[in-house]
């Protein structure tokens, strides 16, 4: 096979619109404007939501709810969870357990998120040190 013999898809080109050339050219004399006024002249600008001197909807309509732009996004992550992983070998039990290892497994979505150690359960018997961001007041102990 060489290469003058593939056939290629053909692209179709799309040509600006000329407009303003005559009646004939069916974009002519009003040049696709329609009739007279303020949106047929050049630098017309409509306001958004202008409603004709109406009070728009926007103003008429109640404000509601609030959104708390100081918020921060903080993952979970159990103590038993963890514990778990080490039961079925996905984690090593005398190594660092860090965030990166923890998104390796499939515990939190990002490393870069911050995420806080929780104790859920009182008997864990394993011994490793979890690097996370917070800690919970009993989880204190795996820092």
């Amino acid at each position: 096979m060489s290469l003058n013999l593939i056939e290629l898809p053909k692209i179709k080109k799309q040509y600006r619109t000329i407009v303003g050339r005559g009646i004939g050219s069916s974009k002519g004399k009003t040049s696709g404007r329609g009739v007279k006024g303020q949106k047929a002249r050049t630098g017309h600008h409509s306001v958004k939501g202008f409603e004709g001197g109406q009070t728009p909807v926007h103003m008429r309509l109640p404000k509601k709810g609030f959104v708390n732009f100081h918020r921060r996004e903080v993952e979970a992550v159990s103590i038993y969870d963890i514990a778990n992983l080490v039961k079925s070998k996905k984690i090593t039990e005398n190594s660092e357990i860090t965030k990166e290892v923890l998104e390796n497994v499939g515990l939190i979505k990002n490393k870069n998120s911050q995420v806080k150690l929780i104790m859920a359960r009182d008997q864990i018997d394993f011994k490793a040190k979890i690097i996370v961001d917070l800690y919970s007041k009993n989880a204190k102990i795996f820092a």
